[in-house]
């Protein structure tokens, strides 16, 4: 195939991982005519093809499909634009059973991809962005060894906080990165609990909690919240998709930005008593207020609803999705039994110049229409 000229004045952006919930509003925010450094060009990648849901209004995005973990696939698909792209949205995650099968399996992603683009002669590829999160100030939660014997550090986290004494793939992810320097340069960017649109994402709280409603509401059930009282009392932070993508791009063609890390969330703070009410006046709920004496195992309750999910399917002509695969019960009771405030310090950020934000609790409603708009929930 006859590779195109690029433009050299064109910036061009390859989003990994562009079916998650920030993947989805890079490319829409990058396709924006107020985008900064624009106009863009765009691809996206993911490992499945395009879902039904993903925005017909994005049509100038061009959409591939390979496997990260293999680097022949990998080489295969992206030789032919490597020569084009600059930049690299990496929000991309492959969950494995414990933490050091993650550092192997994304660091292996990662360098695939780098290898590809940097295989082109010659090569426009001058910065990554890189989406971690509060795993970095809390170390691996959910590995089943080490998630029971973590020291963390204290909240509200920041950047300059030293690495944990823990394998920790968002380390392995940030060390490889900085191993390319000078040749490129990088950004890292570290969300809380992130809240957007999409039936692939693997941590999706929202989706989590739209498919919990929508159950109670269709079989008549208890809307109860299943963490505890200090959770449901106590501050929490979380991300907006949007303003995820918004600093990364930032970040991208900023150059004070380059070679540094920042935590992105919303710049608000939230309970999860006042969540739980909204969640309630949107899916048409009963707001049950809570009570520590009555402890019920939510997470088993939620394994056993795959079946009144595929009815809820059925019944309103959704997006085909299996619920175990759209779910995270189990992140989402970890953090509903968070013992500390869960909370970022936006500060570095909006020193070096972001002052991105977003109302944590107006959002929730427009993510659900959006949900609600893609057929992914009734």
């Amino acid at each position: 195939m006859e590779q195109e000229v690029p433009n050299t004045n064109t910036p061009v952006a390859l989003v990994v991982g562009v079916t998650g919930m920030v993947g989805l509003s890079l490319a829409e925010a990058l396709k924006s005519p107020t985008a900064l450094g624009g106009p863009w060009k765009v691809y996206g990648s993911a490992r499945r093809p395009k879902p039904t849901w993903f925005p017909s209004s994005t049509p100038d995005i061009t959409y591939i499909t390979f496997d990260a973990l293999n680097f022949d696939d990998t080489l295969k698909h992206l030789a032919p634009i490597a020569h084009e792209i600059t930049h690299v949205f990496w929000v991309a995650i492959q969950v494995r059973e414990n933490e050091e099968s993650n550092v192997a399996a994304n660091s292996t992603m990662l360098e695939n991809v780098i290898k590809a683009l940097k295989s082109a002669t010659p090569s426009r590829l001058c910065h990554i962005t890189l989406q971690t999160g509060t795993k970095h100030y809390m170390g691996p939660i959910f590995d089943p060894v080490l998630g029971t014997q973590l020291v963390h550090h204290e909240p509200p986290f920041h950047e300059d906080m030293p690495r944990l004494p823990y394998p920790n793939f968002y380390y392995a992810l940030e060390d490889l990165l900085a191993s390319y320097s000078p040749s490129l340069s990088y950004s890292v960017h570290r969300s809380s609990i992130i809240v957007g649109a999409s039936s692939r994402s693997f941590y999706n709280a929202l989706l989590t909690l739209c498919v919990y409603a929508t159950i109670c509401r269709y079989q008549g059930l208890p809307f109860r919240y299943p963490g505890t009282k200090y959770a449901w009392e106590n501050f929490c932070d979380m991300s907006d998709a949007r303003v995820l993508a918004e600093q990364q791009i930032w970040a991208a063609v900023t150059d004070r930005a380059k070679n540094q890390a920042f935590n992105c969330t919303n710049g608000d703070v939230f309970t999860w008593k006042c969540f739980w009410k909204v969640c309630c006046e949107i899916f048409d709920v009963e707001f049950v207020p809570f009570d520590e004496n009555e402890k019920f195992d939510w997470v088993g309750m939620m394994k056993k609803k795959g079946r009144v999910w595929d009815e809820i399917v059925e019944k309103y002509g959704l997006y085909k999705t299996n619920m175990e695969e759209i779910i995270c019960p189990e992140a989402l009771d970890a953090v509903l039994h968070f013992s500390f405030p869960h909370v970022c310090s936006m500060n570095k950020s909006r020193e070096f110049g972001f002052f991105g934000y977003a109302n944590t609790l107006k959002s929730i409603g427009m993510w659900v229409g959006r949900l609600r708009d893609m057929k992914i929930i009734p």
